[in-house]
């Protein structure tokens, strides 16, 4: 599926996507990829990230926002993304080894002096959001903080129709395609990291359900995509869904419970078969706007192959792509 020169663009990049290449598409073994995967601590992305942590563990002075933002200004330059949550997103993204931050006991000091910005809540008890609250899952037990209540904060605000919204302290009953995989990725990384619990199992499955039962991007009542971004492959990928943020959830997940692909996904993935470029890759979409610590991808529309650039549009556009279409032969189509 992948060619030679594809696959040559792809390996001569960032250590942070290095790794995921030689892992999940060269098939090297394990001393390959492990042995890149500890340059991101050293090299590239994942050093210069690391370089701006404060003192005092945090970065950019505060958890979801940057210290001092002025939350109207969101509408004319977009959410900002430099502040503790978004930097750990990425570091865990690109594989940096949690021990970087051990040893710089990040876990303890964020637990000392960082506060989330609803509430002035202790920032690993986590808060009313429910992405927020499922990046705080994946990056506690990454750091080998006790999330455990806001693991079960999951089982106790799930939604009747099976997944989650962020708007339900706003009293919405029914759940949204973004909360829900977003609040997927925490559960899974929490049965990954500790086996589960017969109630994550089951609240992980119901919202699983949820998406299936849409094929990952329809509206239940009429069938038609929800939104034009369902097939909007971006990266970073930041809290939005598409059917290829949504896929690589499900490839985990049948990796982890040992399943085959369900075919519900089908339409999902000719979406994105059919956003393939003749030379083999997936374009940019877009840069989300929001102030950034640096660029890690090519602006929107831009061909992705870019020499040696680092760019890590191709984790989310070819790598993830691949991967996704990788759990899913042709001959598993219905």
């Amino acid at each position: 599926m992948v060619t030679e020169d594809v696959l040559a663009w792809l390996l001569d990049s960032d250590p942070a996507l290095r790794r995921q290449v030689e892992r999940d598409l060269a098939g090297e073994p394990p001393e390959v990829w492990e042995a890149t995967r500890a340059l991101v601590a050293t090299e590239g992305f994942g050093a210069r990230l690391l370089a701006l942590q404060d003192p005092d563990g945090r970065w950019a002075g505060g958890a979801y926002f940057p210290a001092g933002f002025e939350f109207g200004a969101a509408e004319t330059e977009g959410q900002p993304w430099t502040a503790t949550t978004w930097s750990l997103n990425s570091l865990r993204e690109w594989g940096l080894d949690a021990a970087a931050l051990r040893e710089r006991r990040t876990a303890e000091l964020l637990a000392e002096h960082c506060r989330w910005e609803y509430d002035d809540l202790p920032y690993w008890g986590g808060e009313v959001d429910c992405c927020i609250n499922a990046w705080t899952v994946g990056n506690g037990l990454w750091l080998g903080a006790d999330v455990t209540g806001v693991v079960d904060w999951f089982v106790e605000h799930r939604l009747p129709d099976g997944g989650w919204n962020r708007a339900w302290v706003e009293g919405s009953r029914r759940s949204s395609f973004h909360s829900t995989l977003n609040s997927l990725t925490g559960l899974l990384a929490h049965d990954a990291a500790t086996g589960g619990t017969d109630a994550t199992h089951a609240a992980r499955r119901a919202g699983e359900e949820y998406l299936l039962r849409r094929g990952l991007f329809r509206r239940l009542s009429t069938g038609e995509p929800v939104a034009p971004w369902v097939d909007r492959f971006a990266y970073p990928f930041r809290w939005y869904c598409s059917v290829l943020n949504a896929a690589e959830h499900f490839r985990r997940a049948a990796l982890l419970d040992g399943t085959p692909p369900d075919p519900r996904m089908a339409a999902a993935i000719e979406r994105v078969r059919a956003a393939r470029q003749p030379d083999g890759t997936w374009l940019q979409a877009r840069r989300h706007p929001g102030r950034v610590w640096f660029e890690v991808d090519v602006p929107a529309g831009e061909p992705l192959i870019t020499g040696s650039s680092g760019s890590l549009s191709h984790s989310t556009a070819s790598t993830g792509a691949f991967c996704a279409l990788g759990m899913w032969p042709h001959q598993a189509r219905p």
